[in-house]
C-alpha cells in the first residue's frame, strides 16, 4: 500500500505514512523491526536487586560485565543469555512477564503499555546518539559488575533509571 502524498501551503511534500510501531502490533513485527525498538540506553543491563521483604526491584548503577560502557551495547549480544544466565531476552513471549521491571522509558514497555516512543528514541529522532544526548542512557553513570564486590551492591542503588526526560518543548525532567 502506498502512502498518500499532498503538498502543504508552501509546497513541501506531506505524507500521512505512520511509522511501523504505530501501525503494527508487537506480535506482528519483523525481527528487524523488533530489534530496532531497542533505543540502546542499556538500562536493562543494570544489576537489579530484589527486596526480600517486599519483592520490589531496585536498580543499581552496576552494569553487566558484557556491557561496553562506551557504546552501551552488549559485547556478545548473540551469546549473552548463555554467558550470563540471568540475562533476560526481551521477546514478544517474555514481554508480558517482564514489562513491569523494565525501565519506564523502554520502547518495548511503552508500546506494551499502549504509549508512544519518546522524542529522543532513535527511530523518532533519526539520530542513534539522541538517547545519549538526552541523558537517558547509562553512558558515563555506571561501573562494571567486575569492579564491585557482591556484598557492596546494595550501596549502589540509584533512582535515575526510573527517570524520564520530556520533550524540551513540553517541560523539564519528570524524575524526582
Amino acid at each position: 500500500m502506498g502512502e498518500a502524498k499532498a503538498q502543504d501551503g508552501i509546497g513541501k511534500l506531506v505524507t500521512d505514512h505512520k511509522p511501523f510501531w504505530k501501525t503494527t502490533p508487537l506480535t506482528e513485527l519483523s525481527v528487524e523491526q523488533w530489534e530496532s525498538l531497542c533505543d540502546g540506553c542499556a538500562r536493562c543491563c543494570l544489576v537489579k536487586l530484589e527486596d526480600e521483604d517486599t519483592g520490589e526491584n531496585h536498580y543499581t548503577d552496576i552494569a553487566c560485565h558484557l556491557l561496553d560502557q562506551g557504546t552501551c551495547q552488549c559485547k556478545d549480544y548473540a551469546n549473552r543469555s548463555t554467558r550470563v544466565p540471568t540475562c533476560v531476552a526481551v521477546t514478544v513471549e517474555s514481554l508480558p512477564k517482564i514489562a513491569h521491571w523494565m525501565p519506564p522509558t523502554c520502547a518495548y514497555r511503552l508500546l506494551f503499555d499502549g504509549e508512544d516512543l519518546r522524542w529522543w528514541h532513535p527511530l523518532v529522532s533519526g539520530d542513534k546518539n539522541s538517547v545519549h544526548l538526552a541523558g537517558i542512557s547509562v553512558k558515563g553513570r555506571i561501573i562494571s559488575e567486575n569492579d564491585i564486590a557482591e556484598e557492596d551492591q546494595q550501596d549502589r542503588i540509584v533512582d535515575w533509571p526510573h527517570w524520564d526526560v520530556l520533550d524540551p518543548k513540553e517541560g523539564d525532567d519528570t524524575g524526582d
